[in-house]
């Protein structure tokens, strides 16, 4: 169900699932990010886009969500809160408040992967296709709970409206 105050794009429909298949392009995803982060660097842009373009391929979860969730999460690669980049936490996972910043990853991949996993819990019942790293896979309960970016509001984030506001990054995304 798409919430009244969500007008979508007119020429492609925005697709709020958290499985299925992405509609943007890996240089679409950096261009966007570049466009709202111009100091940004575009080479850790353009890889952090394909890296979600190929994790979220592999275990079939709409890239575009993974990637705008990554955008609100970091701000835009701006950091600025309890995670900071150094972390490869792109999504504030483990992240809990003062003195629990989050989750450590060793690259750049790791860190997509565990977020595209961590996606996948709240939004399928199916397993991983690749090797978990994930810690908190197993943690989603009931698994498949979310179908849809509004189904994070309240689970995923305590914010009520983290599902809209994921919302008004994808159409930004797809206009």
């Amino acid at each position: 169900m798409i919430p009244d105050s969500v007008d979508q794009p007119s020429e492609e429909p925005v697709h709020w699932s958290i499985m299925g298949e992405g509609s943007m392009t890996a240089d679409r995803l950096a261009s966007f990010l570049l466009e709202n982060n111009p100091g940004a660097d575009s080479g850790r842009a353009a890889l952090l886009a394909s890296l979600y373009v190929e994790e979220a391929a592999a275990e079939g979860v709409n890239s575009d969500v993974a990637f705008v969730q990554m955008c609100h999460e970091t701000g835009f690669l701006r950091f600025g809160g309890l995670v900071t980049e150094e972390m490869n936490n792109f999504c504030g996972l483990g992240s809990t408040g003062p003195g629990n910043p989050g989750l450590w990853f060793p690259d750049e991949r790791t860190g997509v992967r565990a977020h595209i996993q961590h996606l996948k819990a709240y939004g399928s019942t199916g397993s991983l296709n690749l090797e978990q790293v994930d810690p908190r896979f197993g943690l989603v309960s009931p698994r498949g709970r979310s179908p849809d970016i509004f189904g994070l509001a309240g689970t995923w984030a305590a914010d009520g409206q983290y599902g809209q506001r994921l919302a008004e990054l994808l159409e930004r995304l797809c206009e």
